[in-house]
């Protein structure tokens, strides 16, 4: 064989070599550890370029089959991911270093995504599996406690209704305070709990700026699940509880407690102690609590998708009251070509709510003892007919519930098609666009042969709701950097037009159990609806500037034109600007060892609020029967015109420092003052104009607040153990009313006046009980020839003074704090939320705490430490009990008002990892099985069933800030989950 052929023949088998080094698999093992040795369970384990992976134990240790000359890719949450070249090694021990996700990741703010260390602006973060630790299937109700300066809260515990939520105070009187609501992008849109990666809040001018002439009350961004490229992954996730009724420190009467009470003062029988009902533990009961979810995520480079569906449904525990969801979600990305993107986000949600009927909760509060729920044969009695009922409404709310029900069904469908091509390198049009499609049905249903239906042989409700938001959000980007510069533009035109119609019919003398149109032989009233629409178009433009990642600015102009203001002004124009500096970025911080990160930031700018309704600027008439003239119908005025409305206006100024500390210890402060002007306001007309009242731009507000959230890593062996604590301070002034006047809408509890806050108390002062006679007493300020004014004590509640009390229905401050311990495969958390310095109007007392005014209503028995006076020189926190009342005791004064202060363990989890060796073989890629349970205890003074009542001032629930008026307790839930993963 000639040497050209040995080349060729050793040539080859050279290449067979090479490649069967390439083909060859080798077991791979090793240990996974931090930068401080300890072992790092759950790690990723991926051969690069293949869908191979698997995770590390509890021990750090890892074992997987990979090409000789293959790379593996160590991916951890919160570490930086690293590649090792495997060259033919058995054993690679790897080294993860954190990665300061914290301060690294990313988040959306505005219409662009950053870091969280480029911040100018004052942000809170909230992963979706913290948010998710208590349950519920709505995301405001599991913002509560999480970030400074949000304040979530609820009136009642009825699952179907829906949480308020006040970021740095109310800043509107009479337009709503709600922030706005930012989903995947565009404004507005519909979302599950289940499918939120995260919730962004922002909170001042320069992170609102975009949204600005939008976002007066803060925006809450949020962010749904998308796949990721890789092995496809399928996870189920399923919960299953029970929820009990919580009553606090209340409790109603039994017989013999009523019965002594009562005969103190007036006539009771022994035959009254026959029955001993509990009306309020039989209206309420233990429900069960379902949470469902099955989702399917991955992809390849070029296309990633999300598929999820889930199924969410909750008890309420007053007897029939029910919330139950549907919920299918579609998220899906692709790469046309190397320049245009698209995706599609496809969410419809199908509802079926069912809402207590008959005065249910009403009754259960004050129904009677002596009367019986049930006959002997175990049928519900009737209290219109039943011998000897003393209730003062002759109701048996059971007996109704037999027959009558109220219920509705909802269908929304969120459509978004988004596109974005990269025209150059570092030029990018995108343009987002989304369809939201809601319909709903209502009925009520009172039938001929209960309390609610009898006076009209049977009654019928329907109403039909339909609405459809279209949006188009249009955005020209420009990126680029010159050496240490890096320069990002950015401008967005925008419009949105919403249309909503409903039909109301109602219908009398039904035959009983038809509750269908078609019986009705007669209407209750004529049928009714009407159609509402409005459009805002927006443009806008946006710098962002930084050099050397340690000197940050941006700066933003917005103008918005909005069909809900007069034809004079119906646009509003704001800007934004904020700066920030990275000081541990600067040479002079280098050898500052024990702080970790330093950040200054402060920004300044103008928002706007358009939240008013509809048709507030415009002349309105309306038409109906009552107006008629020769058999036709009428038209009469009923609203003024006012060309001149416009925006309300809201300057915010913040400044705000970010540290760490020896690389375990976060913390951020913020301090900010928030102005508004051009209130808008409802201003009472007199009866000569015609109308009742005219929307004007009156007066202004200002709020100022600090805020902390510290977090921190109290141990970090194999026992781990790390704190979040959150706290905000904020106070409310009114600055300035029209004309100089110092307070409007005088004859409310929460009027509006210079120099207060916009909930202060405004009412008679309560001064306890004269020891002499029992007799309530009241403040009284009486003003002598010389204009001095002195105060006296007057038990007649007509000359009670009505006067400020000094004290608020906003808190103080608000916070949560939440505990996170692991060890090995163990986990607990528990978080606590709090309010505290707020007063509450319990408004209840004034029908079961009477002192003898109503005696067909049950009382309360009374709180820890009142007493009630019984004879001369007591000294008695409870008047003398007269039949008939007591010198209108019971009226609205400070008796009533309390310290709505508490602190509640809002979640305590308990979970459990199933180790790999364990679940490997059932191609389980993880799994986890926990035990948690929500709202568990509740500290507080508050003589109700619970002190939590709704923050948000609103158009038309003026003095009902901080009123709590017969409670629907929230729900105690023990609840056991678990997760699985393929």
């Amino acid at each position: 064989m000639n040497k050209f052929y040995k080349r060729q023949v050793l040539l080859a088998a050279l290449l067979l070599m090479f490649s069967m080094m390439a083909l060859a698999q080798v077991r791979v093992t090793g240990v996974i550890k931090d930068t401080e040795g300890l072992p790092l369970p759950g790690v990723t384990v991926t051969v690069k370029g293949t869908t191979i992976a698997v995770n590390s134990a509890v021990d750090g240790k890892f074992s997987i089959d990979a090409p000789a000359n293959g790379v593996l890719v160590f991916t951890f949450v919160g570490y930086t991911t690293k590649e090792v070249n495997i060259d033919g090694k058995t054993n690679i021990d790897v080294v993860l270093s954190s990665s300061l996700k914290s301060l690294n990741e990313v988040v959306v703010v505005g219409y662009t995504s950053k870091q969280v260390s480029q911040l100018s602006s004052s942000v809170s973060v909230i992963s979706g599996d913290k948010l998710r630790d208590v349950t519920s299937n709505d995301v405001v109700s599991l913002l509560q406690g999480k970030a400074p300066g949000v304040v979530v809260s609820s009136a009642s515990g009825d699952p179907t209704s829906t949480s308020s939520i006040l970021i740095r105070g109310a800043s509107s009187i009479n337009a709503s305070t709600s922030p706005l609501i930012v989903v995947d992008g565009n404004i507005g849109g519909t979302y599950n709990a289940s499918d939120v990666e995260s919730v962004t809040v922002l909170k001042d001018a320069a992170a609102t700026g975009l949204y600005g002439s939008r976002a007066a009350n803060g925006v809450v961004i949020i962010t749904t699940k998308s796949g990721k490229a890789g092995q496809t992954r399928i996870d189920v996730s399923s919960v299953v509880g029970f929820n009990t009724k919580t009553t606090g420190n209340f409790h109603l009467m039994d017989s013999q407690q009523l019965y002594d009470y009562q005969k103190t003062f007036e006539t009771v029988l022994p035959s009254d102690l026959t029955y001993n009902t509990n009306w309020f533990n039989l209206a309420f009961r233990r429900g069960i609590t379902q949470n469902h979810t099955l989702s399917v995520s991955g992809g390849t480079d070029k296309t990633q998708y999300y598929i999820s569906g889930n199924y969410y449904d909750e008890e309420g525990t007053l007897v029939d009251n029910n919330n139950r969801n549907y919920n299918f979600r579609t998220n899906i990305t692709t790469k046309l070509n190397d320049k245009l993107k698209l995706s599609v986000l496809l969410n419809s949600i199908f509802t079926q709510q069912t809402y207590p009927t008959d005065n249910l909760l009403y009754d259960a509060y004050l129904n009677l003892p002596y009367d019986p729920a049930f006959n002997p044969d175990g049928t519900p009695t009737d209290g219109r007919t039943y011998p000897g009922w003393q209730g003062r409404d002759k109701e048996n709310p059971f007996q109704g519930l037999q027959y009558n029900f109220s219920n509705s069904r909802s269908l929304s469908n969120n459509d978004d098609l988004n596109l974005d091509y990269n025209i150059t390198k570092h030029l990018t049009f995108s343009t987002y666009n989304r369809a939201t499609l809601y319909n709903d049905k209502y009925i009520t249903y009172y039938d001929a042969r209960t309390k609610s239906g009898g006076a009209n042989s049977g009654e019928l409700y329907n109403q039909d709701d339909y609405s459809s938001t279209l949006l188009t959000s249009n955005r020209l980007k420009y990126d680029n950097n010159f050496g240490q510069h890096n320069l990002s533009l950015l401008a967005v035109g925008e419009g949105q037009t919403y249309h909503f119609d409903d039909a109301l019919l109602n219908g009398k003398g039904l035959p009983p159990g038809r509750p269908v149109m078609s019986t009705a032989s007669d209407i209750i009233s004529d049928p009714s609806g009407g159609t509402d629409d409005y459009n805002f178009r927006k443009y806008l433009g946006q710098a962002d500037y930084n050099y050397a990642g340690k000197y940050f600015f941006v700066g933003s102009y917005v103008h918005e034109y909005s069909s809900r203001f007069g034809s004079n002004n119906p646009s509003g124009n704001f800007f934004q600007a904020g700066a920030s500096w990275i000081l541990t970025k600067e040479s002079f911080m280098d050898n500052i060892k024990p702080i970790s990160f330093l950040k200054l930031r402060a920004s300044y700018g103008t928002t706007g609020n358009a939240e008013i309704g509809n048709y507030q600027a415009l002349g309105l008439y309306s038409i109906d029967q009552s107006a008629n003239y020769g058999g036709i119908p009428g038209a009469y005025p009923t609203q003024k015109a006012n060309p001149n409305l416009t925006w309300e206006k809201i300057k915010t100024a913040n400044i705000g420092i970010d540290f760490g500390l020896f690389h375990r210890i976060d913390v951020s402060l913020d301090a900010y003052q928030k102005t508004s002007s051009a209130l808008l306001f409802q201003v009472p007309l007199p009866a000569t104009s015609g109308y009742d009242y005219e929307f004007e731009n009156i007066g202004s507000v200002r709020n100022r607040g600090l805020e902390i959230n510290i977090t921190s890593k109290n141990l970090v062996g194999a026992f781990k153990w790390e704190t979040n604590l959150n706290m905000a301070l904020n106070r409310n002034k009114v600055i300035s009313l029209e004309s100089g006047e110092a307070m409007v809408n005088g004859g409310a509890s929460q009027p509006i006046a210079v120099g207060h806050d916009i909930n202060d108390w405004y009412m008679p002062i309560w001064a306890g009980v004269n020891p002499a006679n029992g007799d309530p007493q009241w403040e009284q300020l009486v003003t002598d020839a010389n204009g001095k004014v002195t105060k006296q004590l007057t038990n007649s509640y007509a000359n009670a003074t009505r006067q400020f009390t000094r004290t608020s229905g906003s808190p103080k401050f608000t916070g949560g704090i939440t505990n996170t311990f692991s060890y090995k495969n163990f986990s607990l958390s528990s978080f606590f939320n709090f309010v505290y310095g707020n007063k509450v109007y319990n408004d209840s007392r004034a029908y079961f705490d009477n002192d003898g005014l109503y005696d067909s209503y049950n009382a309360m028995v009374p709180a820890s430490g009142w007493t009630r006076w019984t004879q001369p020189g007591d000294i008695a926190t409870e008047p003398k009990a007269v039949q008939g009342g007591n010198h209108n005791s019971n009226q609205q004064s400070t008796r009533y008002l309390e310290d709505g202060s508490y602190i509640r363990l809002r979640n305590v989890t308990l979970g459990y990892q199933l180790p790999t060796s364990w679940i490997n073989s059932m191609k389980i890629r993880s799994a986890r099985i926990f035990i948690s349970g929500d709202n568990l205890v509740t500290f507080t003074k508050f003589s109700g069933v619970d002190p939590e009542v709704d923050f948000s001032p609103g158009t038309d629930n003026r003095g009902s800030q901080g009123l709590s008026s017969f409670k629907y307790p929230i729900s105690r839930k023990l609840l056991f989950g678990i997760n699985v993963g393929f």
